[in-house]
């Protein structure tokens, strides 16, 4: 079965790309002899025009981080295998596809301005604060999760036999060479226009090598100060002072060729283990165990808490895979400022949306196999997904210890990716919050250290239940980012449905979707808000954020009724400005 799911959902993406993307390609009138922002606004820094697999690579990497993996897998577990991968699937090609579509061709015909700017062109100059509010904030929850989550990656762990479970110090290991290729990469590019295809053909099989060699690396902690009780805590301030240096730096020194190079790992996981559970679930190897449905009221969830009702938690449980709101930032923060045409919102934006909904269903295969139980429910969804990948891998004779290596490295590479970048993407927000001038050296390490000193507190508290159990800060903190998350692209995709409305353009496409995720969204951070077991400090963040929504859809509602205005402005390949063809 899981290697079935894995072949039809493949087979609906490729079909939806080019029968649904095609549609809404024409809807957005994308024209290649129209400039874009990285032409027009050329920085040297922010702004660079960026080839097609380069950017789809910086793309891809930024949004995928651990969202289709922790995301899918939690939903399966607790709610069962079906009604996850019939979200992932419609959820990505009807939601999550527009969404982040809408918002990066959006983006560009706006100079590369934040979806935050189209509400207050097309909504209220007051949407506009609120919704760079709301983003800022929702950067604070990626930021603290995926920085707990990579920290936890670095650190050797076992199980209570006192064999290894995760080794971290070869995932450490890994990731300092992987940083330190990338900077060479960029060297060669960027200084000495290296072709890319030479470049790749150097730098991709010493990543892999580097890999290997890792693989058996392993330690008992001993290289950590002895300040640090916690080894995480280590690894957060190295994660912190990592982020500062990787945001403020131009583009090409580090963020495009990591992204470039960190791709060819997910391809290798995705291509590697696909392949591996096609050999297994179409030889008998590998079974399917977990079962289709899970309910609530099963006696296990005596022992292990429930996430909450299928609906509205499903939706808020698996946002990257589906449907992101941070997916909007990243479309119109860093990706907008980069694509070389209009056409590539296509290729980049709902490509990498289906793409990342690949990788979604794979996850989920990683726990289809796992006995029913409380164990696999308190599973640590790192561990579940490498150690599948390390299964499906081994079903064609690559060692298990190699398979799962990968797997943690890509995850972990992803998490450092959706760290700076979340960090880039904060930094932009302030500067445009307080209108701050991005060419200065000072406002951007200012913006940029602001943008973390929140996260900063965040990851050192210990959080605990009501009944005092100790829980880790992903944890404590993944609900209330998911409905957080969730309500920014119902909001995003607000924005989208009042440009194109008011622009005169067809809008129920974004519309309806619109609609079910602010539901859904809403609905949930409702329950959660209800929830005894949602951490207090969560709470009253979560509180907030809902009010700023609120507050947002009453402005949506009164600028319903405005007048349509003429549409943007483009500028063409001879230098003529002209508004955009509806």
């Amino acid at each position: 079965m899981p290697a079935f799911l894995l072949v039809a959902s493949i087979v609906l993406f490729s079909v939806a790309y080019r029968v649904y993307g095609s549609w809404i390609s024409r809807q957005f009138g994308l024209d290649d002899t129209h400039r874009v922002p990285s032409q027009t606004q050329y920085d040297g820094t922010d702004f660079v025009p960026t080839s097609t697999p380069v950017l789809f690579g910086h793309h891809f990497s930024s949004i995928a981080g651990a969202g289709p993996i922790v995301g899918p897998i939690l939903a399966g577990l607790f709610f069962g295998w079906v009604p996850a991968v019939i979200w992932i699937v419609f959820g990505s090609i009807f939601v999550g596809g527009v969404h982040d579509f809408g918002s990066m061709i959006a983006s560009v015909r706006h100079k590369a301005r934040s979806v935050a700017e189209l509400a207050r062109d097309y909504i209220t100059p007051l949407s506009f604060k609120l919704f760079l509010a709301f983003i800022w904030l929702a950067l604070v929850y990626v930021i603290v999760v995926f920085m707990d989550l990579t920290a936890a990656s670095f650190v050797d762990t076992f199980d209570a036999s006192g064999a290894e479970s995760a080794q971290g110090t070869g995932v450490a290991v890994a990731s300092g060479i992987f940083i330190v290729l990338a900077l060479l990469m960029g060297v060669a590019t960027h200084k000495y226009k290296a072709r890319l295809g030479v470049v790749t053909a150097i730098f991709v099989p010493l990543l892999f090598i580097a890999i290997g060699w890792a693989s058996g690396l392993h330690s008992d902690g001993s290289y950590i100060p002895e300040m640090f009780s916690n080894p995480k805590h280590f690894w957060i301030i190295l994660l912190l002072l990592y982020c500062v240096i990787a945001s403020v730096t131009p583009v090409w020194v580090l963020l495009h060729p990591r992204d470039y190079l960190s791709s060819f790992l997910l391809y290798a996981v995705m291509i590697g283990g696909g392949a591996g559970l096609l050999v297994g679930g179409f030889s008998g190897g590998i079974d399917t165990t977990w079962p289709a449905f899970v309910s609530s009221s099963h006696p296990v969830f005596a022992e292990v808490a429930h996430l909450g009702p299928l609906f509205p938690i499903l939706f808020i449980t698996i946002a990257c895979g589906a449907c992101s709101g941070f997916h909007s930032v990243v479309s119109s923060g860093t990706t907008a400022k980069q694509v070389q045409c209009e056409t590539d919102t296509r290729r980049i934006g709902y490509g990498g949306m289906l793409v990342e909904g690949v990788v979604a269903v794979l996850a989920l295969a990683t726990i289809m196999g796992l006995p029913f139980g409380a164990d696999a429910l308190r599973g640590n969804p790192v561990v579940l997904f490498s150690t599948g990948i390390g299964q499906f891998m081994s079903m064609f004779g690559l060692p298990v210890q190699f398979g799962s290596m990968l797997g943690l490295l890509a995850l972990s590479t992803f998490l450092l990716t959706t760290l700076d970048t979340c960090t880039r993407l904060g930094r932009y927000v302030l500067q445009e919050f307080f209108s701050w001038d991005n060419s200065r050296n000072t406002t951007r390490w200012v913006a940029t250290v602001l943008t973390l000193a929140l996260p900063a507190g965040l990851a050192f508290v210990t959080y605990t239940t009501p009944s005092g159990e100790v829980i880790p800060v992903w944890r404590a903190i993944w609900p209330v980012f998911g409905g957080t998350n969730q309500l920014l692209a119902g909001l995003a995709l607000l924005a989208l449905t009042m440009w194109l409305r008011r622009t005169g353009r067809k809008w129920i496409f974004a519309a309806v979707p619109m609609v079910f995720m602010v539901v859904m969204t809403v609905s949930a951070l409702v329950l959660l808000l209800a929830n005894p077991n949602t951490v207090t400090a969560v709470r009253g963040i979560a509180a907030f954020l809902l009010a700023l929504a609120c507050v947002m859809l009453f402005e949506a509602a009164r600028a319903f009724r405005m007048p349509r205005v003429s549409p943007e402005d483009v500028v063409l390949a001879n230098g003529t400005i002209q508004p955009a063809t509806v």
